[in-house]
């Protein structure tokens, strides 16, 4: 799907675009922004919020591509309690001894982190029950602002929606009030728990329409 001759083109992703995709990850890491140099691995946040998802449900990557490379993608799963079993079973054993597990508690930012990454059962909540899918969404800041975000999320709700799957699930870290605006545009509304560092946002899985 091509949004406008001058815009890229929302495709599924390719194994060849991981390095693109890791580095948008990176780029817009902390609160939306650059988080190059902010760990001591910069594969940290690609690891824990990007390469799950292409390795264990490449199905449903989507990338918005420039012409030359990925620049932005959501990616996301359609049953988060299997998805967190194929993880801890198949994606952690991979990565362990890159990433090894921190304190408990954690200590650091980088600590906190690792512990998303050791623990994934933290995707698990009551309150998720009726919006079993989960999803990330992140775009280079000059690619912004072009209805890219909103097409990437339309081809992803789409595919839930294709599959049966009624409603999707996010959480954000609540500073990013540039992120709220776009997802409150985008139909999503608050769900508990309620905490202080993330906020927790769901919709059904229908059409987009403007809010």
């Amino acid at each position: 799907m091509v949004v406008s001759e001058s815009q890229p083109v929302i495709r599924p992703d390719r194994k060849t675009d991981r390095a693109a995709l890791f580095d948008v990850c990176v780029r817009t890491g902390y609160l939306g922004g650059d988080a190059r140099g902010r760990h001591p691995d910069d594969d940290l946040l690609p690891t824990i919020f990007l390469a799950p998802y292409l390795d264990l449900e490449p199905e449903l990557a989507f990338v918005a591509d420039d012409g030359a490379q990925a620049v932005g993608y959501v990616v996301g799963t359609a049953d988060t309690e299997a998805f967190v079993r194929r993880l801890r079973a198949e994606y952690l054993p991979t990565v362990a001894d890159r990433f090894p597990a921190p304190p408990d508690p954690p200590v650091t930012e980088t600590d906190g982190l690792l512990a998303l990454l050791h623990r994934p059962e933290h995707m698990l909540h009551p309150a998720f029950a009726a919006h079993p899918a989960h999803l990330h969404i992140d775009l280079l800041p000059g690619h912004q602002r072009r209805g890219l975000g909103r097409a990437l999320m339309a081809g992803f709700l789409g595919t839930l929606a294709a599959r049966g799957v009624a409603g999707v699930h996010l959480t954000m870290v609540t500073a990013n009030t540039a992120a709220r605006a776009f997802y409150d545009r985008l139909g999503f509304r608050e769900l508990p728990p309620a905490d202080p560092v993330v906020t927790h946002l769901a919709r059904s899985t229908g059409p987009l329409e403007d809010h």
